[in-house]
């Protein structure tokens, strides 16, 4: 395994030297560009993950494969700038995660195959044909966000006593964004709680939103996109402050301080992404290559989260939980 620590300092080496030996040795190198939406320290642990699966794939970096790393920091402005930037290095393969960052890819080439470890709705969004044969140079794995909305704000309200009115906390900049805020809503509204949508499109929107909250809802679910993600921490702040319980897509936000998640787990979709790589250097086409769903769906919880908010797990739900972060 990689450690944290040890991928963060190899990322900062890796972005000045990278360029400079891919290009030295284009014949002995096949290139990836990965594509970070958010910022390398908040990915640190699912690039690991694809670093790690790579070479026990045989692509070892400085070997016999180099990857190119670009990061957007949270700023879908930027993810049209990195994507044409692989298109010009004209990198083998692009390997990114969610909707933005995968579209930005999409519409800077149709040519260059593109593997996302993780996308919302794939085929709603519009990167694939469908799930069985994609298309096209996009291929990878679904995280189901927008699907599995209703199973959170069940669990949420089981957790919460007399949750009734909900906020929602979506990048309206961003089509996973837009999407999953329309599901989660529906799927309050037939839970039958009231809604409060907290819109934003950039990071300076976020404090602004969340002060506005303070009195008015029982609880924030929050849509994950790669801004919101990269300002997680700052979200939990907030909503702390204002004494709200916080919902997520997966557990890097738990880790953070926010209160659960539900959703897969970025680790292993990241490690699947490699496998995708792998076959895809090897002669395999993305446009045969159908997209994989999760099978698995965690349940995470932040005890110290838990404890300052005053809230109590209940004994039954507490055996549905897959982990709990202290």
């Amino acid at each position: 395994m990689i450690r944290r620590r040890e991928f963060i300092g190899l990322l900062g080496g890796a972005a000045a030297a990278w360029p400079l030996a891919a290009r030295g040795q284009q014949g002995k190198y096949r290139t990836i560009g990965f594509l970070g939406a958010a910022t390398p320290s908040a990915a640190s642990q699912w690039v690991a993950a694809l670093v790690e699966r790579l070479r026990e794939l045989g692509w070892i970096e400085g070997r016999t494969v180099a990857i190119e790393y670009r990061w957007a920091e949270g700023r879908n402005e930027r993810l049209a700038e990195i994507a044409a930037e692989f298109v010009r290095l004209n990198v083998d393969v692009i390997v990114t995660w969610g909707t933005a960052s995968v579209l930005a890819a999409k519409q800077a080439t149709s040519v260059i195959p593109i593997v996302f470890a993780s996308a919302g709705d794939p085929v709603g969004t519009g990167l694939v044909a469908s799930l069985a044969r994609p298309g096209g140079n996009v291929t990878g794995s679904s995280n189901q966000a927008a699907d599995v909305a209703g199973k959170r704000l069940e669990l949420s309200r089981e957790f919460i006593p007399g949750l009734q009115h909900l906020a929602i906390l979506a990048n309206i900049s961003s089509p996973i964004g837009v999407l999953q805020m329309g599901e989660a809503q529906a799927a309050a509204r037939a839970l039958g709680l009231e809604v409060t949508r907290l819109e934003i499109v950039r990071s300076q929107d976020i404090t602004p939103a969340l002060e506005t909250l303070k009195g008015r809802a029982q609880a924030l679910y929050v849509v994950s996109e790669a801004l919101v993600f990269t300002h997680r921490t700052r979200i939990h702040t907030l909503a702390t402050a204002a004494r709200l319980p916080t919902m997520h897509d997966y557990r890097e936000y738990v880790e953070a301080g926010g209160l659960m998640s539900y959703g897969p787990n970025f680790p292993a979709s990241f490690r699947r992404a490699a496998d995708f790589v792998d076959k895809i250097l090897r002669g395999a086409t993305p446009a045969d290559l159908p997209i994989e769903q999760p099978t698995k769906f965690d349940l995470v919880i932040n005890l110290t989260t838990a404890k300052v908010l005053g809230l109590t797990i209940p004994d039954e739900f507490l055996l549905r939980v897959d982990e709990l972060i202290e």
